[in-house]
């Protein structure tokens, strides 16, 4: 194939592909609260979890039943390390939307983070059957973004991991390791 026959394929996909998003985008519905909790996820990205979390409190002043902005709320009191709130702002995502499998894995996260281990592989376990997808964890696209060089563990793995753990003595557990935690990229799909 030539460079000019190349280029006429490559122009006609990428007007094919602006075409159909332009006729998805018109036909979706939009809430009011999707720019704030947009702006909610760019600050989340850049690691401004203030800022993130106050744009996801917009958001739900707006809709206060929007599931995505109480899971990214979720998320960046995580990051906060405010577990008491992200369990609280969790449950009501859960609550309001019990069969979406993301609810589960961030309500896990938190159980594991506060040391309620057998809870959040039950978490861990009910994310995986609602929403098998969650396993593949963060996209190659973001790590291309993020320059995230290894695949960082998903729920599936950690939820492996804390099972293999739990099976051995409490004395030989090794259920946290702070220094390879600290090390983990946070992100909100």
């Amino acid at each position: 194939m030539s460079s000019k026959s190349f280029a006429l394929v490559l122009t006609a996909c990428a007007i094919a592909g602006g075409l159909i998003w332009l006729i998805y985008a018109s036909q979706t519905p939009t809430d009011p609260a999707d720019g704030a909790y947009l702006d909610g996820n760019t600050y989340f990205r850049e690691g401004a979890y203030e800022q993130a979390a106050a744009s996801y409190r917009n958001a739900l002043e707006i809709n206060s039943q929007h599931v995505a902005a109480l899971r990214g709320l979720a998320n960046a009191q995580v990051q906060l390390r405010r577990y008491d709130e992200g369990l609280t702002t969790i449950e009501r995502a859960v609550r309001l939307k019990p069969g979406n499998g993301g609810n589960y894995a961030i309500r896990g996260i938190i159980l594991d983070h506060t040391g309620r281990h057998d809870l959040a592989m039950a978490d861990y376990q009910k994310s995986l059957e609602l929403d098998p997808d969650v396993a593949q964890g963060m996209s190659w696209l973001d790590r291309l973004l993020y320059n995230v060089q290894e695949r960082p563990p998903t729920v599936a793995d950690r939820l492996k991991y804390l099972q293999q753990q739990m099976a051995l003595p409490e004395s030989k557990r090794v259920l946290r390791v702070p220094e390879i935690d600290e090390q983990q990229r946070p992100y909100e799909q």
